[in-house]
């Protein structure tokens, strides 16, 4: 870029459109695309029905999907329903994307659609992948933004071309051709592996576990590994007699056998990490937990580690030198409360210090998502022998709904010792929110306070008989941004 251009807004703009301008092979996708460009002209994007018209190569060959005001990452389909049916399978106009029969396919065009609407600029994808008939096939994916009122990126045109690319008698596939992933899960993480499979089109692998009746375990896997791209879900939490130790030995083994029988890559799909509340010495010869276990999956030979809302993202991406995604539920809940009165003041509210950077990266998410500013609030807590303390509140929410957000639900102490303190200062509504439920036996006392008006979690772990029957619990699920996750890393490995 000039130095001209620098300085000159309306050259800058074009210059980045330039630097950002896909150049698709196949005609139709060209053609498309020069008619994306015919009708933007200075505006934002063109409007959808500037595009859709008897005639035009859009209306022909493309599909439009518009962003659901009720709900953040949400497509419906408006048009193009027969020219979607290649990418995401048979779908008919009005349905939602999430509900598309190619999981795969439906997972890999909403990320799109999300970097789309945050760059305002038409993306062009390559990828490998299958045909029904199980041939290698090249495949242009075309997305460009559109907008109904030339404000905001509401819509988004996409085209698809794809052909055949290799032969079974020639036997070459290019490099980027990548076999489809396995995806693994232990029984006691199925509920989760299932769903993530699902959203992925895949079906979840055989294992066999095996126990000895010394106590000792064997895990196998029943698919052939050799050279492939694998993915174990597992999660780390106490799951009826299996402890928090017997787990993770459990998948720290299984990582092992799976790198012995020639895995090319090996992800950890571990939604709850355990160990990740011990980052840092607080007594004298205090443990480093976190950074054991990061060097435990090391040694194993794991590739990647995805795993949602950890304890401390900072000491996290510090204890960990393979590659690591970390996903936050911050677009689920702030979703789950826009249905929140247009009059109503709101306040998210960190249980301790520690904690009011992830608040704060939350708020954020929620103002966008109700359109208001949102106040904050922190409390003060000292933990000494299981003692907690602490009386420092800084922050209004008299008057206020509270979202009181941490990490984790176990016992419940430090989440009932906040929303007490909200409600000695004047709240209105009092929810608990987050990501983990793990919820100890104890736990159901210590929430059982008629203040609490609602408690808010994710399904990372599996919640208890005792803690599901309570009418103030909603559960969200996250399946779908797991698999975004295990989608990107795929894409970025084949890459």
């Amino acid at each position: 870029m000039t130095m001209m251009a620098k300085l000159n807004k309306t050259l800058t703009r074009l210059f980045q459109r330039l630097d950002s301008a896909p150049s698709p092979v196949d005609e139709r996708l060209s053609a498309v695309l020069q008619e994306w460009l015919d009708r933007r002209q200075q505006l934002i994007a063109p409007s959808p029905k500037a595009l859709i018209f008897p005639g035009s190569s859009a209306a022909d060959q493309g599909f439009i999907f518009q962003r659901d005001p009720s709900a953040p990452r949400r497509y419906l389909l408006t048009s193009g329903a027969n020219s979607a049916e290649v990418l995401i399978g048979e779908v008919s106009t009005g349905d939602h994307l999430e509900t598309a029969r190619n999981r795969r396919g439906a997972v890999r065009l909403r990320r799109l659609f999300d970097l789309v609407g945050e760059t305002g600029e038409p993306i062009l994808a390559l990828f490998g992948t299958k045909s029904a008939e199980g041939k290698s096939v090249y495949v242009e994916l075309l997305v460009a933004p559109l907008s109904s009122n030339g404000k905001n990126i509401d819509a988004f045109l996409s085209c698809v071309s794809s052909r055949q690319v290799a032969s079974a008698a020639t036997k070459t596939v290019p490099h980027w051709i990548q076999p489809t992933p396995l995806l693994f899960a232990f029984e006691s993480s199925k509920h989760l592996g299932e769903r993530v499979a699902a959203e992925l089109g895949l079906s979840l692998s055989p294992i066999e576990e095996r126990v000895f009746e010394d106590g000792e375990e064997k895990t196998r896997p029943l698919a052939h590994v050799r050279g492939r791209e694998v993915y174990v879900v597992s999660g780390l939490e106490r799951s009826g007699s299996l402890s928090v130790h017997d787990r993770l030995c459990k998948l720290l083994f299984f990582i092992a056998t799976l790198k012995t029988n020639g895995a090319a890559r090996v992800t950890a799909v571990v939604p709850y990490l355990a160990y990740m509340r011990k980052d840092r010495q607080t007594k004298e010869q205090d443990p480093l937990n976190s950074a054991y276990v990061a060097r435990f999956f090391e040694t194993v030979g794991t590739d990647c580690l995805i795993t949602m809302e950890t304890h401390n993202l900072a000491a996290f991406q510090n204890a960990f030198r393979c590659h690591t995604m970390h996903v936050t539920a911050y677009e689920a809940f702030a979703a789950f409360f826009a249905n929140l009165p247009r009059s109503a003041k709101v306040s998210v509210v960190s249980p301790d210090l520690g904690g009011a950077k992830r608040a704060d990266m939350f708020r954020e998410v929620l103002e966008k998502a109700l359109h208001q500013p949102i106040g904050k609030a922190f409390l003060e807590k000292q933990r000494s022998q299981g003692v907690v303390s602490g009386d420092l509140f800084a922050g209004d929410v008299k008057g206020r709904v509270v979202i009181i957000l941490d990490d984790i639900i176990s016992s419940g102490t430090t989440m009932a010792r906040a929303a007490q303190a909200c409600a000695e200062r004047g709240a209105a509504q009092i929810w608990l929110c987050a990501t983990h439920g793990l919820f100890s036996k104890d736990a159901a006392v210590g929430l059982a306070a008629p203040f609490i008006d609602g408690i808010l979690v994710t399904d990372t772990v599996n919640i208890g008989e005792l803690h599901r029957g309570d009418k103030r619990l909603t559960v969200i699920p996250v399946a779908a941004l797991i698999a975004d996750a295990v989608a990107q890393c795929h894409e970025s490995a084949a890459g």
